[in-house]
C-alpha cells in the first residue's frame, strides 16, 4: 500500500512552524541535521553535527533560524524517496529527527490505557480472556480514574481499596500512585522516521500502535519542542511479564519518530502540546480500517512533571532525552476472530496526525523484515570526523 508522503500530507499545518529534522545523505555515506525552509531543506550540519548540539545551545530557537548552509534540495522530493518501497539509494530521504538523545518513554500516563495494562497482567497475554476480564476491571475500579490526581490523598485512598478487594495491580501503582513509569524506549539512532517500515515482532499475536507526543529534552531539563512518536507494543508479551517489558517495547525498528521535531516559539509551547489531539488510522492490505484518537487534555501527569521525573539530579542525561508521553489509544476491536481484538498484519499503514507536530506515516512489518539498525554511535561519530565536522 502506497505512503502519502507529499508535504501537505506530512507538515504542521503553521506553514511558520520551525522544524528540525535529519536525512541521510547518500553522497557523504551519513546523515545530516536540516531545516525546513518552506519547500525546501537546507543542511546546517556545518553549524550542528548533531540535533544534540543544536539542542545544547543556549538558545537552539535563535541558533536554528541563524543557521547557514547547504540547500539539498526540494523537500518533496527527499519525502517521496523516504518510502523503502520506492526508495531511490542515490538520492536522500528523511530520518528521525533525533540522534544522541536517549529514548525514553512514560507508560501508564492515561486511565484508559491504564486499565487496558492492567487487563493484559489478568489475561497473561491471552487476547481471547481481554473481554471478560475488562468488564470485571471495569467493575470494580468505576470509570472515575481519569480524575484522580496520582499521588493524592483519593489516589491513596482508592489504592488502599484495591489492595482490600485483592485487585491490586503494578500497572494502577504507576498510573495513580506518586512515581511515573519511565522505561528505556530504544537505544539513541536505533528510532526510524517517517516513511520507514516499523517492526513488530512475529512472535507476537496481540499487538497495537501507540500514538504519543514525544517531548525534546536537553540535558539541564529545558523543554525544547515536540514531535510525534509511535511506540509500538506487544500486548501479549507484557501481558505475560512485565519484567518482559525490554521484549516488548525495545525491538528493531519499533520506535517511529518524526516527521520533525517543532520547536517551541511565540504560540507553539508546553502549554499547546497540553492541548493536542492526535488522530490514528490503520488501513491493512485486507481492507481493515482502525481510527482513534488520543487528547492531551485527559493526560493524568503533566507533560512537565513526567519531564522531571525522567530527568533530574539523580537520572541525568549529558546528551538531553526524548520522552513519549503515553497514549489514551487501546485499541479493543476485533480483527478476525472475535474476542481476540486488534493486533497488527504485515503491510499495515499506521498514520498518526496532529494539525500542529504534522503526520508521522509507517508501514508495519516484522522486525526482522525491517532494515536493520547498524548504524550507531560509533559510526556517527567516525562519519563527522572525516567529513571534517567535529
Amino acid at each position: 500500500m502506497p505512503l502519502d508522503l507529499s508535504p501537505r500530507a506530512i507538515l504542521p499545518v503553521d506553514s511558520a512552524a520551525l522544524l528540525v529534522g535529519r536525512v541521510w545523505r547518500p553522497e557523504l555515506c551519513g546523515p545530516s541535521v536540516v531545516r525546513v525552509d518552506g519547500a525546501q531543506l537546507t543542511d546546517i550540519s556545518g553549524s550542528f553535527p548533531t540535533v544534540r548540539d543544536l539542542c545544547e545551545s543556549a538558545d537552539p530557537v535563535h541558533a536554528l533560524r541563524e543557521a547557514t548552509g547547504e540547500n539539498i534540495g526540494a523537500l518533496d522530493a527527499v519525502l517521496s524517496n523516504s518510502d523503502p518501497l520506492r526508495r531511490d539509494p542515490t538520492r536522500p530521504w528523511l530520518l528521525a529527527p533525533v540522534d544522541l538523545q536517549a529514548v525514553k518513554a512514560a507508560g501508564v500516563t492515561f486511565a484508559n490505557s491504564m486499565l487496558e495494562r492492567v487487563i493484559e497482567e489478568r489475561a497473561r497475554g491471552d487476547a481471547r480472556a481481554a473481554e471478560a476480564i475488562r468488564a470485571q476491571v471495569q467493575a470494580l475500579v468505576g470509570d472515575d480514574l481519569g480524575r484522580l490526581q496520582p499521588g493524592s490523598q483519593a489516589a491513596m485512598a482508592l489504592k488502599q481499596t484495591l489492595i482490600e478487594a485483592g485487585a491490586w495491580s503494578q500497572y494502577l501503582e504507576v498510573g495513580i500512585g506518586p512515581d511515573a513509569e519511565i522505561f528505556t524506549k530504544a537505544q539513541p539512532l536505533a528510532s526510524v522516521g517517517a516513511g520507514h517500515d516499523i517492526g513488530v515482532h512475529p512472535a507476537s499475536d496481540w499487538n497495537n500502535p501507540e500514538p504519543e507526543v514525544v517531548l525534546m529534552i536537553a540535558s539541564d531539563g529545558r523543554i525544547l519542542g515536540a514531535t510525534l512518536g509511535n511506540d509500538v507494543n506487544l500486548r501479549d508479551v507484557e501481558g505475560r511479564s512485565a519484567l518482559l517489558l525490554g521484549k516488548a517495547k525495545d525491538n528493531n525498528a519499533a520506535a517511529a519518530i518524526g516527521p520533525f521535531v517543532r520547536l517551541f516559539e511565540h504560540n507553539f509551547d508546553l502549554a499547546a502540546v497540553e492541548r493536542l489531539s492526535l488522530t490514528l488510522t490503520v488501513h491493512g492490505e485486507d481492507g481493515f480500517t482502525l481510527e482513534g484518537q488520543s487528547q492531551m487534555r485527559e493526560i493524568s501527569r503533566s507533560p512537565a512533571d513526567l519531564a522531571g521525573q525522567a530527568c533530574n539530579a539523580h537520572h541525568p542525561y549529558p546528551d538531553g532525552l526524548v520522552l513519549f508521553l503515553g497514549t489514551l489509544f487501546a485499541p479493543t476491536q476485533d480483527r478476525g476472530e472475535p474476542g481476540r481484538g486488534f493486533t497488527h498484519a504485515a503491510g499495515d499503514v499506521v498514520r498518526i496526525h496532529c494539525p500542529e507536530l504534522g503526520t508521522l506515516t509507517n508501514r508495519v512489518q516484522a522486525t526482522d523484515a525491517c532494515e536493520p539498525w547498524t548504524f550507531g554511535a560509533a559510526a556517527l561519530m567516525r562519519n563527522l570526523a572525516q567529513r571534517g565536522l567535529i
